[in-house]
């Protein structure tokens, strides 16, 4: 089969390359699949560009690829929940990286059956955008009906994902957004669109409920000049927190550097007796499934911004490195294998 593959740390032309690999054998409690579909991300770029080492050093050459739509071809010992020839979709596991391939061995606890209404590349787009923002919002913030939230960067894969997602929640939803797509993110469902090339955010807000973090850096920080008393600040980009630190099993000497570093976000937090967390998605078919189940009712809808053919999966890296993707890039494999 063909993968493509990091073979270096670098920029796109020169990290990727495609392999030929054999197809793969599931083992215990996993899933062989076909895959039809695969979106790329942010975090792809970072892999490939060598600034997740610290967390992860590779064994190059790697597969890249994180989100994936397709067929279950075969299931390993201990899989009874799927069956040979059924449509499924997910975000992988950091175990099982590598979706930029014709066939991939996944989890099957981080499966879900892709919904019936959506093709495969509306389905690839959707499981780590729907994922991050699920446990972020849902999950860690604990949005309910009524609340407002601030999203920043609501063209982008995540803001698209999310926008639509805490309204489906009942939240009443602010975002921030280029001139050029104000009207494109209001018709997601934003009830209050803040044009960043015409206005300052800080500004105009005041006693926010939710403020999602994407950005990081100086708008974490700010984030709590429009919080209100006791509100919930989660982020995707920012610093990460003692708490997560400790879920994520990070060894004792990091985490007193990470204590360190977190010290004037956690400041901020406890003058206005509110909550910070940085949030580190994890792949979960149980909660794929019920993102799934809102595409299926058709209470949030796919945003797709291109879709690439497997052979031009560079043009499609270099696409979403443009930061100027409304929505997701997808990469179609239907034809391969």
């Amino acid at each position: 089969m063909k993968a493509l593959k990091i073979t270096q740390y670098g920029d796109i032309d020169s990290s990727l390359a495609f392999q030929e690999a054999n197809v793969p054998e599931p083992g215990a409690g996993e899933v062989l699949i076909k895959i039809n579909a695969a979106s790329i991300n942010p975090i792809d770029l970072m892999v490939m560009r060598g600034e997740m080492k610290a967390v992860k050093k590779l064994n190059l050459p790697v597969g890249i690829g994180r989100d994936l739509s397709g067929q279950v071809v075969s299931v390993g010992n201990g899989v009874s929940q799927y069956q040979p020839g059924e449509e499924v979709f997910a975000r992988v596991g950091e175990d099982h990286v590598g979706t930029l391939a014709q066939y991939l061995v996944v989890d099957a606890s981080h499966l879900a059956k892709k919904p019936n209404n959506l093709t495969h590349e509306e389905a690839a787009s959707v499981p780590l955008v729907g994922l991050t923002s699920y446990q972020a919002l849902i999950q860690v913030a604990g949005l309910k009906k009524g609340e407002k939230v601030l999203i920043h960067a609501g063209s982008g894969g995540i803001g698209s994902m999310a926008i639509q997602l805490a309204k489906a929640y009942g939240a009443y939803v602010i975002t921030t957004t280029s001139s050029a797509n104000v009207e494109w993110v209001r018709k997601l469902g934003a009830d209050q669109v803040i044009d960043y090339k015409k206005e300052n955010y800080l500004d105009l807000l005041s006693d926010i409920d939710v403020v999602y973090d994407t950005l990081g850096k100086q708008y974490t920080l700010d984030a709590f000049k429009v919080l209100k008393k006791g509100g919930r600040v989660v982020s995707i980009a920012g610093v990460v927190d003692p708490q997560t630190a400790r879920e994520l099993g990070i060894n004792w000497l990091l985490r007193k550097l990470i204590r360190l570093k977190s010290r004037p976000i956690l400041k901020l937090a406890k003058e206005k007796n509110a909550f910070y967390r940085m949030v580190i998605m994890q792949a979960n078919g149980a909660q794929l499934k019920e993102l799934g189940a809102l595409y299926q009712d058709k209470i949030i809808h796919p945003v797709v911004d291109r879709v690439y053919p497997f052979e031009q999966s560079l043009a499609a890296f270099t696409y979403l490195n443009t930061k100027r993707a409304k929505g997701k890039v997808v990469i179609s494999l239907a034809n391969g294998g």
